[in-house]
């Protein structure tokens, strides 16, 4: 076990090297040469296709270091605007925003670093293998065609021009393998360190990027707020606030025939009851529409499997949580809740759906899946926008898996903490 990690390493260690050697070297001076042409604008064309070559490659080497190093790495870039700068006429300024970005010069820094350190500490396990292997071949006879040749033949320190110092060629070979075999993946793990250290985002980025993240998401919860404002608006406008109107001009009429026609009164009293019946539920509609009883009442749990049992569509619920959590992230998971099930009943053509509501790793975790026909897209539907922009406030997120034919997963998680626990 112990032999094949250490080759495994030796092999790893002759793939980045040669990467280092081949692509690293390359990219950077490709790159600086580049830069140093923006002075007189050629550059300003050619270094944003460049700087994105290089942040393809960055980006291999980090998933390179997670799946060989077992190391996580972010990505640290900026995120360019919806609708980046294209054309001839836009290359400077997308040469500008690109050059803005700290993390293109760490980049930079890491191919410099890289093709000088990396690549030698990439190298180290394969080549002192490699070099052991032959001094293993000198002792098989091939010391003696060399010598013949060229005279005496200096493996490392050693002087080759006999049998028995090629033997000694073959022991010092094995000290080098098993040196290799040895430490290899030690060497490679610092060269795996060493990627970390200048790919991952700084901690003066992260704050910068988790600003700017909580910059964007306390607007999306004015805006969402705003927006549900005028809808409480308009549904009291439009609904009960309309029939209450109404109420108040029938008992008016009422009023005034009471005495001449209480026939006709009566039929208009049975009438304001009926208006007034309605207008109660419609208010109860709206109540339960931004704060339903059951979910203040009895928790995310149980108000979800209230919810279920509401949709058009079967929806089979499981729920393993501690207990209650903040109201705001009770509620905006409840809507999240509501708005994919909703979306699946009507738009899915699906006949049944799962729900899984857990607390795991310091997040409340909700999964919906359905067997509908799929195709739903994150980027293109308003529903889901709206939703990924609720969780945002609490710096939840949320993924969409939905090949076309299905099923479709929608997985949301919202990080928090349980404010009660079960009894």
């Amino acid at each position: 076990m112990r032999m094949g990690k250490a080759m495994l390493a030796a092999g790893r260690g002759l793939v980045l090297s040669v990467l280092t050697l081949v692509v690293s070297v390359a990219l950077f001076t490709v790159t600086v040469v580049s830069l140093s042409l923006i002075p007189i604008g050629v550059g300003l064309f050619t270094t944003p296709a460049l700087l994105r070559v290089v942040r393809r490659y960055a980006d291999y080497r980090r998933r390179l270091t997670g799946r060989w190093g077992g190391l996580t790495v972010p990505s640290p870039y900026r995120p360019l605007p919806a609708d980046p700068p294209s054309g001839l006429k836009g290359q400077p300024k997308l040469c500008f925003l690109l050059l803005n970005d700290p993390a293109t010069w760490r980049d930079l820094l890491w191919l410099l670093v890289d093709q000088l350190a990396g690549g030698l500490l990439a190298a180290v396990p394969p080549g002192l293998i490699l070099q052991g292997l032959f001094g293993s071949v000198l002792a098989a006879g091939v010391w003696k065609p060399i010598v013949d040749a060229d005279g005496t033949y200096w493996y490392e320190f050693l002087p080759i021009d006999s049998q028995s110092d090629a033997n000694l060629a073959a022991g010092l070979g094995a000290v080098f393998i098993a040196i290799g075999l040895f430490f290899g993946p030690a060497i490679l793990n610092a060269n795996f360190r060493m990627s970390r250290a200048l790919l991952a985002p700084t901690p003066k980025m992260v704050l910068a990027a988790r600003v700017e993240r909580l910059t964007e998401t306390r607007h999306n919860a004015v805006d969402t707020s705003a927006a549900e404002l005028r809808r409480i608006e308009r549904d009291l406008h439009d609904g009960a606030q309309a029939r209450l109107v109404a109420m108040g001009m029938s008992l008016g009429a009422i009023e005034a025939l009471i005495e001449k026609d209480p026939a006709k009164a009566k039929q208009m009293v049975a009438a304001a009851r009926t208006n007034s019946a309605e207008a109660l539920a419609e208010l109860r509609d709206l109540v339960r529409g931004i704060h339903p009883p059951v979910l203040a009442e009895r928790g995310l749990g149980d108000a979800v499997k209230a919810l279920a049992l509401r949709m058009q569509l079967r929806v089979e619920v499981g729920v393993e949580l501690p207990g209650r959590f903040p109201e705001p992230v009770e509620s905006a998971a409840y809507f999240a809740v509501s708005e994919i099930l909703t979306n699946a009943a009507k738009h899915s053509g699906a006949d049944q759906a799962w729900l899984d509501v857990s607390y795991e790793a310091g997040a409340l975790r909700i999964t919906v899946t359905d067997d509908g026909q799929g195709g739903a897209d994150l980027s293109a539907g308003s529903g889901l926008r709206g939703i990924e922009r609720r969780l945002g406030a609490f710096d939840g997120i949320l993924a969409v898996r939905s090949p076309i034919g299905g099923p479709t997963m929608v997985t949301m998680e919202i990080p928090c903490a349980p404010t009660a626990l079960k009894g």
